[in-house]
């Protein structure tokens, strides 16, 4: 008898993992084309940009055509990543496909003008708002709807940094802190990788980082323990930092949302605003190094993410707190595009400060900083601990997991994503 429920378990879970791949599958092609496409304009508009830097001066009137864009088609599409989250926690009126054409058009037209953006959310709710349009066509049932929607954030994720390991389990992790669902593991996992591989069948290729830095496990005063202590000790000093930058940035943009509607009466008018405030910003700081995603720059001596690695690289001590507050001031006054890239901006070269203030490895404390201040933003030390084993090799994973972590905890309780719970305090 118990073999043969035994059995009919086994049969249970090969029919469920057969219908989930049956219903991902299609959300991947989709989305993985999608995110192909997006990532190939934002080339074109940020090759654009930098050859043209003249274009900085459309960027008000861009907020205005940005703004009316969702007044005459947005209705909930502008809430964003939030909406989608909202649904899988609570489904209600669904997340409109229109969604995925508003949010790429807009966050081209913001990377083109030079806002301060980047392109994780616009992955994000182009899978979410395709994996909704499959799941009501299909007439799915509320409970099934929920998983697919999750496997569209997974699937976009996943595609639009090359990373589908890090894309399942930042799906998983995003929703709520403190706790993980696992009744979407395998959807959300086939997902991203079908995206992926989809994504990169079209010819995309995606940044690779390196961090060449070799540890030397005799670095150390206990012959026993295999391990740089010193090295470590200055790995959770960073993390603090990591955590509290991650702190100030999700601070800073719901402040800048809140005073902006509170103080200019004339919603079409916070864009312009916005606009004008970066224009005057490029202006103060001398550069449009903090302009658009910031992976690569114009010249050898600018500010990237990539010169962030090169300890030869000439990055200012405050280039992370430029970036910062460029890219509030451009998603909180209701600019499109995503936080992740500009916080792997802010991350990567307060790492590289952090690393000549403490005769570190410049390029691991670059890399630790990538992954931990996006850790801490979004309450995601699993996920981002996977994206630096994805990204730079297993070599390191013990630091990047202890700096994640770091950062989580000292990141408070806010985030982001206003639509993430609260389900298990980081300190009781």
């Amino acid at each position: 008898m118990k073999q043969t429920k035994s059995l009919l378990e086994q049969l249970s879970v090969a029919n469920q993992l057969l219908r989930w791949t049956v219903l991902t599958i299609p959300v991947a092609i989709i989305v993985g084309s999608l995110v192909a496409l997006f990532l190939w304009l934002l080339d074109v508009v940020t090759g654009l940009r930098m050859q043209h830097e003249w274009l900085i001066f459309g960027l008000p009137l861009a907020g205005i055509l940005v703004y009316w864009l969702y007044r005459i088609g947005g209705s909930d599409s502008e809430k964003g990543n939030n909406l989608i989250m909202e649904e899988i926690h609570q489904p209600g009126g669904g997340v409109p496909a229109r969604m995925a054409p508003l949010v790429l058009i807009t966050t081209i037209i913001t990377h083109l003008f030079g806002g301060s953006a980047g392109r994780e959310g616009t992955a994000v709710q182009i899978g979410g708002s395709m994996a909704g349009l499959i799941g009501k066509k299909l007439g799915l049932p509320a409970a099934d709807i929920r998983i697919l929607l999750m496997t569209g954030i997974a699937a976009g994720f996943g595609a639009v940094f090359g990373t589908p390991l890090t894309g399942a389990v930042f799906a998983l992790e995003v929703l709520a802190i403190g706790v993980m669902r696992y009744d979407a593991l395998i959807p959300c996992l086939i997902a991203a990788v079908f995206a992926d591989i989809v994504c990169t069948s079209w010819g995309i290729e995606h940044t690779h980082y390196h961090i060449f830095y070799k540890a030397n496990p005799f670095m150390n005063w206990l012959p026993f323990v295999h391990r740089d202590l010193w090295l470590l000790a200055k790995v959770i000093v960073s993390g603090v930092f990591f955590g509290l930058s991650s702190l100030l940035f999700s601070q800073l943009i719901h402040n800048i949302k809140d005073n902006a509607k509170a103080y200019i009466k004339i919603p079409w008018m916070i864009p312009v605003a916005g606009g004008i405030m970066i224009i005057v910003l490029s202006y103060v700081a001398g550069t449009t190094d903090y302009l658009g995603l910031g992976v690569y720059g114009k010249s050898a001596d600018s500010v990237s993410i990539v010169a962030a690695f090169n300890p030869d690289s000439h990055i200012s001590d405050w280039s992370w707190l430029w970036k910062l507050v460029f890219t509030a001031i451009t998603l909180g006054m209701g600019f499109k595009g995503g936080e992740v890239t500009p916080l792997f901006f802010i991350g990567a070269t307060l790492g590289h400060a952090l690393a000549l203030l403490f005769n570190a490895p410049v390029d691991l404390f670059a890399g630790l900083g990538f992954i931990a201040v996006f850790a801490g933003a979004t309450n995601t030390p699993i996920a981002c601990t996977l994206m630096g084993a994805e990204l730079f090799g297993t070599e390191h994973i013990l630091y990047f997991a202890v700096a994640c972590f770091t950062a989580y905890y000292f990141s408070g309780h806010s985030g982001i994503y206003g639509a993430q719970r609260l389900e298990v305090r980081k300190l009781h």
